[in-house]
């Protein structure tokens, strides 16, 4: 189960990273193509809007090159018998897997969170074993397993 939560962390930074590429490949295109116009300030606002978009991308794809660089240092054939980066945590609320913000993820029937270690709930649980609890948002979690 462990390999299909890492695969589909994989999966998705993949996807982000290659939409993310498309978008900056499209306004570089957008720049270097357009042709200076006779309206002159609608041409500057119209680059500058581009050069802006084109940042901001480039800070998601700053946020996408660290997720997978945390995915890459996720250990897959070893097991603590403590939570770190890459252990998969049952607890009598819900399931999770410590590695990137990937968002639920079913396995047959079992539904299974991607949370990042630096995530508030993620830090919480870092360090803890089996039977041990947290609190996390006026609820109590009790940790029945991890992997």
């Amino acid at each position: 189960m462990k390999k299909e939560l890492f695969d589909h962390c994989q999966n998705y930074c993949k996807e982000r990273l290659e939409r993310i590429r498309g978008e900056i490949k499209k306004i570089s295109d957008s720049l270097s193509s357009e042709t200076k116009s006779t309206a002159g300030d609608k041409h500057e606002t119209g680059r500058a809007m581009l050069q802006l978009e084109r940042e901001k991308l480039g800070k998601q794809l700053l946020q996408v090159e660290k997720m997978q660089s945390v995915l890459d240092r996720i250990p897959l054939d070893k097991s603590t018998g403590h939570i770190a980066l890459g252990s998969l945590v049952s607890t009598n609320k819900a399931n999770y897997y410590i590695s990137i913000s990937a968002g639920k993820f079913k396995i047959g029937s079992i539904d299974v969170f991607c949370i990042s270690s630096v995530s508030p709930i993620g830090q919480l649980l870092l360090g803890k074993g089996i039977g041990d609890e947290i609190a996390f948002n006026g609820q109590r979690f009790d940790i029945i397993n991890v992997e």
